[in-house]
């Protein structure tokens, strides 16, 4: 059964309905890979074996992914009769009452929630550190991070305790730690997945949930099983023409992709990073897509800003929950936490709807693009997997850690705020065998672009045999 621990999710299903394995032997087989690398990555915080055995005793529905084991983040998705803590000490004793609809329809699904991972508090950071319950560690390197906020996901993925997890995305969330870990990760369309029933939308729109995964086609069969409104959403994408795990037999025609060695911001681009997409580039072009360097023309300094006012006033109303609008005892939540709420809620409201709009006419700026290209390819970050620690301030130099930020992520956060789907597909290792991620961007609605060319990529140049040196097969 230990020898699983490579396969995917729809490959797990697949033993389950031939009678090969059964759903108790894959959990089991689970829960020892967990027992095996969680102590040295801390990326599961919270376990939930007892009730995982629970479900697999009482019988799992009939779907496509029957028996699989499975993670949820701390962060956003409920999970009934467990913590909800927004990985912050100002909520550690909250308890959800309910399943998410997301949750609910993993389960209808048939996963089998294994545990919760972990997440910087309030998914605020690109590192996942969180003082409540600790840091997450790299498993391609212990003194690294696995990126952020989903990086208790994208670590236990590429430590092969599941071959899929839950993850979130406001700022590059699922595709951050992809890249850093080695894995694929695609955020989808806003409104592609609803965040009912207790959030219309995260995030001013911005933040969207899917998954982080080792295969190209779990992410879509996921995205199949999980896609919708909740009746009362605020908005939702057009759905596809047809299912996108199908969509993955369907060779993509040729696509005009244009591609970016620098930063909309200018910030540096490490050569690590520039010599991974400048090798997809020329993947792309050996596949017969037409190919040429060319990027959006926006006013990206003033998205950042805009980006940052609106994440800094969501802060404060996530805190803003638990104090009736007041800031908190500065012992309940972590010095970023409290930096940000202190702008978040110096912004007025005029304000903040002038940022907004702000954000708005940029993202059409940046639409525009996709009137001439199908993809925009990017390095997913601007640095390679950084150092714990890297991301950590006192709250007076908040401005140090924006500028940190901006450095390591310029890639990702304006899709979300342009709502596009986007994708880090894992193509690229340095020389120190560290996994370097390359970004692919499409027009809003169009998930299944980036499914067919992400399969056709994963062919081309696979990645499941490569394993980090902490992983349970090991």
């Amino acid at each position: 059964m230990d020898d699983l621990s490579d396969a995917d999710g729809l490959g797990l299903a697949a033993l389950v309905r031939a009678r090969e394995v059964s759903p108790g032997e894959l959990l089991e087989a689970a829960v020892r890979r967990l027992e095996s690398v969680n102590l040295r990555l801390n990326a599961v915080v919270t376990p939930l074996v007892d009730e995982a055995r629970a479900a697999v005793a009482a019988g799992l529905p009939d779907g496509p992914f029957t028996g699989v084991p499975f993670l949820v983040k701390e962060l956003v998705a409920a999970v009934r009769g467990t913590a909800s803590s927004a990985a912050s000490r100002l909520y550690a004793n909250a308890i959800a009452p309910h399943d998410s609809e997301l949750v609910a329809r993993y389960r209808r699904s048939g996963l089998v929630i294994l545990g919760k991972t972990n997440s910087p508090e309030f998914g605020i950071s690109p590192t996942t550190e969180s003082r409540l319950y600790g840091v997450t560690r790299n498993p391609w390197r212990l003194d690294l991070a696995p990126g952020g906020s989903s990086g208790g996901s994208a670590a236990a993925v590429a430590a092969g305790i599941v071959p899929v997890a839950h993850a979130t995305d406001g700022g590059g969330s699922i595709r951050i730690p992809a890249s850093a870990c080695g894995l694929f990760g695609l955020k989808p369309t806003r409104g592609r997945i609803t965040a009912g029933p207790d959030i219309g939308e995260g995030l001013s729109g911005f933040a969207v949930q899917h998954v982080i995964s080792r295969s190209v086609r779990d992410s879509a069969a996921l995205l199949d099983t999980t896609a919708g409104p909740m009746t009362g959403d605020p908005y939702a994408p057009q759905p596809p023409e047809r299912p996108w795990l199908e969509d993955l037999a369907r060779p993509p025609s040729q696509l005009r992709i244009g591609f970016a060695r620098s930063a909309p911001t200018g910030v540096p681009v490490h050569p690590d990073c520039v010599a991974a997409v400048e090798a997809a580039a020329a993947l792309c072009a050996g596949l017969g897509h037409a190919v040429e360097e060319a990027s959006p023309v926006y006013d990206a300094v003033a998205l950042e800003r805009g980006f940052v006012a609106v994440f800094s006033a969501h802060t404060m109303a996530n805190i803003g929950r638990a104090t009736g609008g007041a800031l908190p005892d500065a012992a309940l939540v972590e010095p970023l936490t409290y930096a940000l709420a202190e702008r978040g809620r110096a912004l007025s409201a005029a304000a903040f709807i002038a940022t907004l709009h702000g954000l708005q006419r940029e993202s059409r700026r940046i639409a525009a693009f996709w009137e001439h290209y199908d993809l925009w390819l990017t390095p997913t970050l601007a640095l390679p997997p950084l150092p714990i620690g890297h991301f950590e301030i006192e709250s007076s130099h908040v401005e140090r850690w924006i500028a940190r930020l901006g450095a390591f992520t310029p890639f990702t956060y304006p899709f979300n705020v342009s709502g596009q789907p986007a994708a880090s597909v894992p193509l690229h290792w340095n020389s120190e065998g560290l996994p370097i991620g390359c970004q692919f961007v499409a027009r809003s609605g169009d998930e299944a672009t980036l499914f067919r060319l992400a399969a056709q990529l994963e062919a081309a140049r696979p990645w499941r045999h490569r394993v980090p040196p902490v992983t349970a097969a090991r």
